[in-house]
């Protein structure tokens, strides 16, 4: 174990399309806090592709993210990228989560760690996602509050199922089917709930809470995190108005600026057939339950 990190990681995990992306801009809006997107991909998406940042240039044409890689690393390089992506071949898996100690662990959460502290903010939200790589930081001692973010599995495996254009290039995002979808939420998820185990400090959120009662339920997840005296002045009712950010990957929603409804998406109800209900509806039990998400009303 390596001396505590001065800087707060908000992490956000849980499946793709449960309202990360989402959560994450309303938390960047508040003082003091920088969101960076999902930093696991970063280092591929970003360094070596040179994809988009969530303030629509490029990657390295970034001012925010050329100074946070000169003060962290000296520069952004093809090579360090590419160390970073082997090291988390080696470490960053779920299937360690129960013993998560590597040779090269301290490596690979310096990567993080340095990228973290270099921002020069005292709070950031990384929305990597997954279980594995909170469990890599939490055992390295990064300070890190874990945010488990859920949305009704069948509400999920709808989304994945849509057609989704990239706004870098227009090809379609990844889809799943229902069934891999499922599997997919229940894995997640599952091992989201091992790392109260391993020693993180973990708090649940639902989507549909966040939709239902967005300044509320922001201003309960922010005293949770110790976040003093949230300012949630940019949301009125159900419209929050958004900023600028600096987010490495991640859905489009990243690149919004200004007004944004907040509404509960039910589109699953009529968009996802009964066959495919079925099949999510069996395999996400019992977490679906332990979530509150029983029945068709859920």
């Amino acid at each position: 174990m390596t001396d505590r990190s001065p800087v707060r990681v908000i992490y956000l995990g849980g499946l793709g399309r449960s309202g990360t992306t989402l959560l994450e801009r309303l938390l960047g809006e508040l003082p003091g806090v920088v969101a960076l997107g999902e930093v696991v991909h970063l280092w591929e998406r970003g360094v070596i592709a040179e994809e988009l940042c969530g303030c629509g240039r490029p990657f390295p044409a970034c001012p925010f993210w050329r100074q946070v890689g000169q003060r962290a690393f000296g520069g952004w390089t093809r090579g360090h990228a590419e160390r970073v992506l082997t090291l988390r071949r080696r470490i960053d898996r779920t299937r360690r989560i129960a013993r998560i100690d590597h040779p090269d662990l301290a490596e690979y959460a310096r990567a993080y760690r340095s990228l973290y502290e270099a921002v020069g903010s005292a709070v950031v939200v990384d929305s990597s996602k997954h279980a594995s790589l909170a469990c890599c930081l939490v055992a390295s001692g990064v300070d890190i509050r874990v945010v488990h973010v859920v949305r009704d599995p069948r509400a999920v495996a709808h989304s994945w199922g849509r057609l989704v254009p990239r706004p870098e290039d227009g090809r379609p995002m990844t889809r799943w089917g229902p069934a891999r979808t499922a599997l997919h939420w229940w894995a997640q998820n599952a091992a989201l709930e091992l790392l109260p185990g391993r020693g993180a400090r973990v708090t649940r959120v639902r989507y549909e809470d966040l939709a239902a009662a967005p300044a509320a339920t922001l201003k309960d997840l922010a005293e949770r995190l110790e976040l003093a005296d949230p300012d949630l002045s940019f949301i009125e009712g159900h419209t929050a108005w958004l900023g600028p950010s600096h987010t490495a990957s991640g859905n489009p929603m990243r690149f919004h600026v200004g007004r944004v409804e907040l509404q509960r998406d039910d589109s699953w109800r009529s968009g996802l057939p009964g066959g495919d209900r079925r099949v999510v509806t069996a395999l996400t039990w019992p977490l679906r339950a332990r979530y509150g998400y029983v029945g068709v009303a859920a």
